[in-house]
């Protein structure tokens, strides 16, 4: 439920729509006239929400099947995009989010899942594939298309940034019961001598950890014992905090900018691991992320241009984390952990600029890396990117990191707003 809430809140998304594939240029402007976009050469950026603009791709798919142009354009059989995500996320939002799965993916499209073979054995990745139901093509699809893949990666990055996962150690009792108390939580049993891996909602996992240091001995953080469920409101009553799921007693209920109302002490606990609504993801004051002191991020300009903005030079991003020993918030404290250094491209536009501006503050907020396992490598106790997307290669598209990508200045713009950099 959380999850679907949150994507309600994405609301910046474009589509390029080219007039060479209407009849009539005219009636096209005309169709576009109540929706903000900008026209580049042929072609038209639309920005807006979701609704807003799938009202669009209908009214543009009527336009295009009654254009006798558009009727005699031959089409390859079927098109698709690819799209690589971490698997632990993927399985948390197939297996915990599937209504809004769906919802996203409409009558139009599937979303498929195979293994990132490109990646090794030792992959912590998958390839979503997104393509038509269909086996032809149709000349829409393309719009329909590119305006799935924005909103897929819009909720997966918005899931992800609120996803933890954990190993906790875990009797056989508490591996058959926990998934019934929290069955919010994705739990995969780790068998004998093993610790259980958790993925979730962060404010899901902390309750799980107070109910577990409850069961241990452990002195709760809040004092509340953990229920899967709400209990039903008696006439009066006060409604259940979402977090702990108790009734919320008057004077220790603490009501959001955003009007979500919870617990004190559950959101008090909550903000020390992010202060942000566990609800629909709004932040409050200035997040600080887990990526190590020491490094540094240097940037450079060039003349040479990147594909899709030939005309302008390039701004070269160097960042630099060297080696060093865990604190007490990393993964594993007084363990070494391995640098990093990695390159990033963008280009010297007015956006490009501002985006260069969001970055160095997500540095300054140390929320550009952190430590934890790599996804190409399978090692832990590395340096890895934290959820904020980087362009790595000037060449090569979004499938090689690289560009043309025209969506991905706005898509990283996003992807800094959820972290509250705007």
């Amino acid at each position: 439920m959380a999850a679907a809430r949150r994507a309600e809140f994405i609301t910046d998304i474009t589509i390029t729509v080219d007039e060479h594939n209407y009849k009539d240029p005219g009636r096209l402007e005309r169709i576009l006239g109540p929706y903000s976009c900008k026209k580049s050469g042929s072609c038209y950026k639309v920005s807006g929400g979701f609704e807003d603009l799938e009202h669009l791709v209908s009214l543009l798919q009527a336009e295009k099947r009654s254009s006798p142009a558009a009727r005699g354009v031959t089409q390859p059989s079927e098109r698709v995009t690819r799209v690589t995500v971490s698997a632990a996320v993927m399985d948390y939002i197939q297996q915990k989010c599937p209504e809004e799965l769906k919802r996203i993916q409409g009558t139009y499209f599937l979303i498929e899942r195979q293994p990132d073979t490109g990646r090794g054995k030792a992959s912590d990745s998958v390839l979503v594939t997104l393509r038509p139901r269909r086996g032809s093509w149709d000349p829409v699809d393309g719009p329909r298309l590119e305006f799935l893949r924005q909103r897929f990666l819009s909720f997966y990055q918005r899931t992800a940034s609120d996803t933890q996962v954990v190993s906790l150690p875990c009797s056989p009792r508490h591996e058959k019961e926990l998934p019934g108390r929290f069955p919010r939580l994705l739990f995969e049993a780790g068998g004998h001598k093993k610790d259980a891996t958790v993925t979730g909602h962060f404010a899901d996992v902390a309750q799980l950890k107070e109910f577990l240091a409850q069961c241990s001995g452990g002195k709760s953080p809040s004092g509340k014992a953990s229920s899967s469920s709400p209990k039903p409101s008696q006439p009066g009553e006060e409604e259940p905090c979402p977090i702990c799921m108790e009734p919320i007693v008057g004077r220790e209920k603490k009501t959001l900018r955003c009007k979500h109302s919870f617990c004190s002490d559950c959101l008090k606990k909550a903000f020390e691991y992010k202060p942000v609504c566990p609800i629909c993801g709004e932040v409050y004051g200035v997040l600080r992320g887990l990526q190590p002191d020491g490094g540094s991020m240097d940037v450079t300009k060039s003349s040479s241009s990147l594909p899709g903005y030939e005309k302008y030079g390039t701004i070269t991003i160097h960042y630099y984390i060297p080696d060093g020993i865990q604190k007490e918030e990393h993964p594993s404290p007084g363990q070494p952990f391995e640098g990093v250094a990695r390159t990033a491209y963008l280009p010297d536009s007015s956006e490009g600029r501002l985006v260069l501006k969001l970055l160095q503050q997500a540095f300054s907020q140390r929320l550009t890396f952190t430590i934890g396992r790599s996804t190409t490598s399978g090692r832990n106790n590395v340096i890895t990117w934290n959820d904020i997307h980087h362009k790595t290669s000037t060449h090569g598209g979004p499938s090689r990191y690289g560009y043309p990508d025209p969506e991905y200045l706005g898509r990283v713009r996003e992807e800094l707003k959820v972290k509250g950099i705007e």
